[in-house]
């Protein structure tokens, strides 16, 4: 897949099929979606096309709408590009975008910038100026324009909005389990490792500190939970902790990640986390000693997991 970060370095010649969409969490309902877009597009010789926004609309035209999604935009590419897409197209949105009439918008993004043949679009999309258009404008200025639209079933756009929401609510909850049934992907955390306290270090529990640079990136609720990272092209599993360290006084909320049999030093690298199972709440221990023989009892039970469902 070509990931084009800005539209307008998009110059290929080549006939789409297009779909537009936010399509955060790129999770299964979205993935029958994808999936059609693609194989209709390899039937027809056409190139398959996601047009995406980015900052997302909300965030431009409602400042404090303090909207938190599943996946960051490197995050979403990542799985994209996974499933054959052909392009994912990043188109920024601005105040001056939002105030295209949607005529223009369909002119200059789709026929001439992308030229679709044909637009793969929910029968409840709205676009232009104010969000006049509907699925039936777009049907026309297909007639005039020379692309066919296909409409997304009810039935479909409302997996994907039943899909969205049992997966923001398993994260607000911590049921990793759930949350990653319905993405049909483990959530990941993705940040660069930071110098923390090395608290970890002098309890014989070594950890990386996780800085996330997105403020809009969504974290599940605090607690421990069994993860895994990629480091150097090799699975390392261990244990994450998300939250404020009660024990020892913590005031700022911090990702702490535990790896097991690794002593590599990957301070300010970009790593990703994949969350696998809960393990816990987090708690304010009585002392250091018994945050201690918990982190091993946590460690014995993310041992069992991983030989149990990894090994």
């Amino acid at each position: 897949m070509s990931k084009i970060r800005n539209i307008k370095a998009y110059n290929s010649a080549d006939s789409t099929i297009v779909t537009i969409g936010t399509f955060d969490g790129v999770h299964i309902g979205h993935q029958k979606i994808i999936n059609r877009l693609i194989s209709v597009g390899k039937e027809a010789h056409l190139k398959s096309v996601i047009l995406t926004f980015f900052p997302h609309p909300r965030m431009v035209l409602q400042k404090d709408s303090g909207i938190k999604l599943i996946n960051t935009i490197e995050e979403r590419r990542a799985i994209l590009e996974n499933l054959g897409l052909d392009y994912l197209l990043i188109k920024k949105f601005t105040k001056a975008f939002s105030r295209l009439s949607a005529e223009a918008f369909v002119k200059q993004i789709l026929v001439d910038k992308l030229n679709a043949k044909k637009v793969i679009i929910g029968y409840d999309h709205r676009f232009g100026r104010n969000r006049n258009a509907d699925i039936n404008d777009l049907k026309l200025f297909g007639d005039k324009y020379g692309f066919e639209v296909e409409e997304i079933s009810a039935q479909d756009l409302n997996d994907v909005s039943v899909s969205s929401t049992k997966i923001r609510k398993a994260l607000s909850e911590g049921d990793i389990a759930k949350a990653n049934a319905y993405l049909g992907y483990n959530f990941m955390l993705s940040g660069k490792v930071v110098k923390g306290k090395a608290l970890g270090r002098q309890i014989d529990y070594p950890t990386a500190n996780i800085s996330i640079a997105e403020d809009y990136k969504l974290i599940p609720r605090h607690g421990a939970y069994i993860v895994s990272s990629v480091i150097d092209k090799k699975v390392i599993y261990g244990m994450m902790n998300i939250g404020y360290n009660p024990t020892v006084e913590g005031k700022e909320e911090t990702i702490e990640v535990h790896f097991f049999n690794f002593n590599k030093n990957i301070y300010r690298k970009t790593i990703q986390i994949d969350l696998l199972h809960r393990l816990r709440d987090e708690k304010k221990f009585e002392s250091v000693d018994a945050l201690k023989a918990q982190l091993l009892k946590d460690k014995e039970v993310s041992l069992n997991f991983i030989k149990s469902h990894f090994n």
